[in-house]
C-alpha cells in the first residue's frame, strides 16, 4: 500500500504540534494527554503502513515529541525513506 506524501506531511505536522504541547507530567492518568496517545494521534494519517515501518515511526515520533532538537532529523530521514517520491 502506497501512502501519499500528503499523509506523511500530516504526520510531521501532528508530531510538531504534539512536541509543542508535550509536558512530561501530563502522563499521569488516562484522562490527561500522554505520550502514547500523542504518538497514536501522529500515526493516524499513515494507518495501513507495514507494521515494521509503523514501529520505526512510533519510536522516532516518541523521540521527537520528547526532544525535538535532538531527534527531528531522524524522523525526517525516515519519512523521506518511506514516503513516495514527489510528483514532478
Amino acid at each position: 500500500m502506497t501512502i501519499p506524501q500528503e499523509h506523511f506531511d500530516d504526520l510531521i505536522s501532528r508530531t510538531a504540534l504534539a512536541a509543542l504541547f508535550y509536558y512530561p507530567g501530563n502522563a499521569v492518568d488516562d484522562d490527561s494527554p500522554n505520550l502514547q496517545n500523542d504518538i497514536a494521534y501522529c500515526l493516524e494519517p499513515v494507518v495501513g503502513i507495514a507494521d515494521e515501518d509503523a514501529e520505526r515511526l512510533r519510536v522516532a515520533i516518541g523521540r521527537v515529541i520528547t526532544n525535538p532538537t535532538a531527534h527531528r532529523s531522524e524522523l525526517l530521514a525516515l519519512v523521506i525513506e518511506l514516503a513516495p517520491p514527489p510528483a514532478e
